[in-house]
């Protein structure tokens, strides 16, 4: 009998032997083999699915089944994960790509960055950026957002002579916080689906969580600056010629203000009135007595209603984006007078680079699903339990070791969230986007030379690897703590607002 006690104690902590193995299996094959972390991705699912089919007792699910009895079970779950993350995720990213591609061309971001230098002036040309940043890449991709400033920070210290490191960390700063705090990035999409929090909760919560660390940011890359002098190099694509147009290009030559600002905060606010409406009239409230002012306002119940249902649809992220989308691309189409035919060479690229985000994305959510069926979230929690450790550490800590071992924000975002629903599922004494906003402070931190990010911003700033290390990567890491700081007090403070 002895041999029976044995198996289930190795059950026990079977789903610990999968996750470790899977994420090595990731590691070697994206850092040694060098394969696409696509392929990197979808391999490791099914690693860890076989794995988990040795011990199905170990895969128990929420409803008290075994989700894997055998090999056969693991291609379907590793299908359905790539597919429901697929579809919570791939249409927002789309047109994700075509507002950020459409903002660079037509000079509106352009056009913000200069609006907050004439407002902070170019004494405070770092925050300035850093301000400009933070708001201009809630829809832009990093890697987009950062090729789109580069420049202007190289244009900067031409005017100035100075504080080169301080404009790119300020850059990186703003843009870095955005990427794993507000929808439509990949990696916050994914979350909201995952975690069932409402969208406009994320990005109002991303945006406000995120203002403290952006700010002590600010100070580090201030105090890093004054320490280290790092000089304008020469990087590829950026001559002195093309910076000097960009310094000098006349006002008339981009859009205005207002529309320029239009296809951003457009789809927000769109999506935050829906989402407010929710939580201050929910669904199931009743409309003769819950805020009667507002329900009489608009012909009663019935009107009500209509109007809701309205709101509802135009503040769902994929319409609104659809009508940030039709936005960009008409101040593009006006700015530049162009006509269907030049809009299609511009958008096929972006739709291009957004299909592989999708891939990567979607392959992370497969792995994210399997570790999840694995029994890896319900191991985890009890571990958890048995230690006392709060679920906003246990979150960000399983980010973080998911984030160092293979590199990419978005797939430690996506697989942390996938794990850790499960352990919420007992209720939390806290709002759950505070465990949305511990994943993605924890998804940016300790970037190091496994990540895609780390390299752009080493490329295009002629930054050398070492430099980089001291500078980009110890500032990400020290907001990420600031940021886990934030959410614990927050959650004892504010827990449910």
């Amino acid at each position: 009998m002895s041999w029976i006690f044995a198996a289930a104690s190795v059950a026990s902590y079977w789903p610990f032997v999968v996750l470790i193995a899977s994420v090595i299996f990731i590691i070697v094959g994206i850092s040694v083999i060098r394969w696409h972390p696509f392929i990197a991705l979808i391999l490791a699912a099914l690693l860890a699915g076989i794995m988990a089919s040795f011990y199905p007792e170990s895969t128990v699910g929420p409803d008290g089944n075994i989700v894997i009895t055998s090999l056969g079970d693991v291609i379907g779950l590793v299908t359905a994960g790539f597919g429901k993350t697929a579809g919570g995720v791939a249409i927002s990213i789309g047109l994700a790509a075509i507002i950020g591609m459409a903002l660079m061309e037509s000079g509106a971001a352009d056009k913000v960055v200069r609006r907050f230098l004439g407002v902070f002036g170019e004494k405070r040309a770092g925050f300035a950026l850093l301000m400009s940043t933070y708001i201009l890449s809630v829809p832009l991709f990093f890697d987009t957002m950062f090729m789109l400033m580069a420049p202007l920070a190289k244009a900067l210290q031409l005017r100035t002579g100075k504080d080169y490191l301080l404009y790119v960390l300020c850059i990186c700063c703003g843009g870095v916080i955005t990427h794993s705090m507000t929808v439509p990035h990949p990696g916050p999409i994914a979350m909201v689906e995952e975690l069932k929090i409402d969208v406009g909760i994320s990005i109002f919560g991303g945006l406000a969580g995120g203002f403290i660390p952006l700010l002590i940011g600010y100070v580090i890359a201030k105090w890093m600056n004054g320490r280290w002098t790092i000089p304008l190099r020469d990087t590829p694509g950026a001559s002195l010629e093309d910076l000097k147009e960009i310094v000098d290009k006349p006002e008339t030559d981009l859009p205005s203000f207002f529309a320029s600002m239009l296809p951003i905060v457009g789809p927000i606010f769109l999506i935050s009135v829906s989402s407010f409406l929710k939580i201050f009239i929910p669904v199931d409230a009743d409309l003769t007595t819950d805020a009667p002012a507002l329900v009489g306002m608009l012909g009663g119940p019935e009107g009500f209603t209509k109007v809701r249902t309205i709101i509802d649809f135009i503040g769902d992220k994929n319409i609104a984006l659809f009508i940030g989308t039709f936005m960009a691309i008409g101040v593009l189409m006006k700015q530049k007078g162009w006509g269907r035919a030049q809009l299609e060479k511009h958008v096929a690229p972006a739709l291009e680079t957004a299909g592989l985000i999708i891939l990567i994305t979607s392959a992370g959510g497969a792995f994210g699903s399997m570790i999840k069926n694995a029994g890896v979230g319900t191991a985890v929690e009890m571990l958890s339990s048995s230690m006392g450790v709060s679920l906003i550490i246990v979150a960000y800590v399983l980010t973080l070791i998911i984030r160092v071992a293979q590199g990419s924000a978005t797939v430690s975002m996506i697989t942390a969230a996938a794990i850790v629903y499960p352990m919420m599922q007992a209720g939390l004494p806290f709002h759950p986007v505070y465990m949305f906003l511990a994943i993605g402070f924890a998804a940016f931190s300790m970037s190091w030379m496994n990540d895609s990010g780390f390299w752009v911003v080493c490329r295009l700033s002629g930054l050398t690897e070492g430099e980089m290390l001291k500078s980009f990567s110890v500032m990400l890491t020290l907001v990420s703590v600031a940021g886990l700081v934030v959410v614990l007090i927050g959650s004892k403070l504010l827990p449910f607002v």
